[in-house]
């Protein structure tokens, strides 16, 4: 989603895994969310609990809302008193919608770049706010923006039900910012199970995600900075060397860093290696600050 109206992130989306999504919009009752989910937990279709939820609130009208279920089902809601240009469009397993807007072309348009999009659902989803955009948007301008994923099942550890939940809770371009965390994001993911990897000592598989993550994120010190740990342990030091050199002349701390790997062996290097990578071009910063990460 994306307002203009500061941090719409916590207010807006509300997700459970293997239970489903709402979207409570326009003159925004919270409840909507916890309730709407709560009513689907236990049996209820997203039918059901949207009509459930009008039938008990004073003001429906001055409401926008939007419910899945795990099963597909789409209930949707658009007031008469939402303030226009408003509206909804649903179609198979998705709904847009949107009030406020510029122009009525907001939401058809936002449906057609969601069915016509290519990637994951993050990215369709990404388009689809965009597609938003240049057909007007929000009629005020634009402030803050969110994207919710949990899985369609039940994990079987809690935390793996939140696939992603980013916010940008002020910026004066909050869609692109959303598509740069996005992306950050998935470097990430890529990163962490690289770092799985290296715990469990697969250096191949490291080297992989570790190389996918800096594709997605080459100017990001910290992966970097593991992609040179997991290049040392496949015994390719010389490849890591200009990398540690470029990360240690930003910050210094990284090569205080690294002894502390080798310690409990997540660095598989002997000391005489250790000092040889912490010493590299040492006297470059004897004597000035470190430039300023960019």
């Amino acid at each position: 989603m994306q307002s203009h109206y500061f941090s719409v992130g916590p207010i807006v989306p509300w997700a459970e895994p293997g239970v489903g999504a709402v979207a409570t919009q326009a003159m925004v009752d919270i409840s909507y969310g916890p309730l709407g989910l709560e009513l689907m937990r236990t049996g209820g279709t997203a039918q059901q609990a949207l009509k459930a939820l009008l039938s008990s609130d004073k003001n429906p009208a001055l409401r926008q809302v939007a419910m899945l279920d795990a099963t597909g089902n789409i209930a949707t809601h658009t007031g008469e008193k939402c303030i226009p240009e408003a509206g909804h469009s649903k179609g198979r397993d998705y709904s847009v919608q949107a009030n406020m807007m510029l122009s009525n072309r907001v939401w058809p348009s936002m449906a057609e770049a969601f069915e016509g999009g290519e990637g994951g659902l993050a990215e369709r989803m990404l388009r689809s706010l965009e597609a938003a955009e240049e057909a007007g948007g929000d009629i005020r301008g634009k402030q803050s923006a969110a994207i919710l994923i949990v899985r369609g099942e039940t994990p079987r550890k809690i935390w793996e039900g939140r696939i992603v939940d980013l916010r940008v809770e002020d910026h004066p371009e909050p869609l692109k910012e959303l598509r740069r965390l996005v992306q950050l994001h998935r470097a990430y993911q890529h990163a962490s199970r690289g770092d799985l990897a290296i715990e469990e000592k697969d250096v191949d598989k490291a080297l992989a995600e570790f190389r996918a993550a800096e594709k997605l994120a080459p100017r990001n010190h910290e992966i970097r900075f593991w992609h040179a740990v997991s290049l040392v342990n496949a015994g390719r030091v010389e490849e890591a060397v200009p990398i540690f050199k470029k990360i240690f002349e930003r910050n210094r701390n990284w090569a205080k860093l690294l002894p502390r790997l080798s310690k409990v062996d997540i660095l598989r290097a002997d000391e005489s290696l250790v000092k040889r990578i912490v010493s590299i071009d040492r006297s470059r910063w004897s004597n000035r600050r470190p430039r300023r990460l960019t």
